[in-house]
C-alpha cells in the first residue's frame, strides 16, 4: 500500500456503558461520550494508513478540530469513516465523520504525524532522567 491522499478508513463499534459520557467523566448522561468518539476517530485514522508507513514508524495524533453534534444511546452501533485529505511531508490530515442510524453524530478534521518509534520513545523517555 502506498501513502497517498484518498486512503479511507471504516470501522464500527457498539456504544457500551463504558463508552458513555458518565463513564468517561465528560458528562452526567448515559450517552456516547465525546472522549470515546475522539478515540474512535483517532483509531480509525491511524489504522487506515498503518500498512502504508515505512517499517519502524507509526503515527501520533497532534490536533483535532471536531464537533459532537448528536447524542447516541447505549446499544446503538456507530460508524467512523476517515479519509486522508492532505500529506505534507510527515504531517497527515484526515476528514472524519461518525454516524449512527439517525445520521451524522460527529465530524471534523484530525492531524497525525509520522514518527520513528525508537526515536520518539527515546525522546519521550528522556523526560524520566534526572538532571
Amino acid at each position: 500500500m502506498e501513502l497517498v491522499t484518498g486512503i479511507k478508513g471504516l470501522q464500527t463499534e457498539i456504544v457500551t456503558d463504558e463508552k458513555t459520557a458518565r463513564a468517561r467523566g465528560s458528562g452526567a448522561l448515559e450517552v456516547y461520550g465525546t472522549p470515546s468518539m475522539v478515540a474512535f476517530m483517532e483509531e480509525t485514522a491511524r489504522k487506515s494508513v498503518a500498512e502504508a508507513l515505512p517499517p519502524g514508524t507509526t503515527t501520533v495524533g497532534t490536533a483535532l478540530n471536531i464537533q459532537h453534534i448528536s447524542a447516541t444511546p447505549v446499544g446503538l452501533t456507530v460508524t467512523c469513516e476517515s479519509e486522508l485529505i492532505e500529506i505534507d511531508r510527515k504531517r497527515l490530515v484526515f476528514r472524519i465523520t461518525v454516524s449512527d442510524k439517525g445520521g451524522i453524530i460527529g465530524n471534523g478534521t484530525h492531524e497525525r504525524f509520522i514518527v520513528n518509534i525508537d526515536k520518539f520513545l527515546e525522546k519521550t523517555n528522556s523526560k524520566l532522567i534526572n538532571d
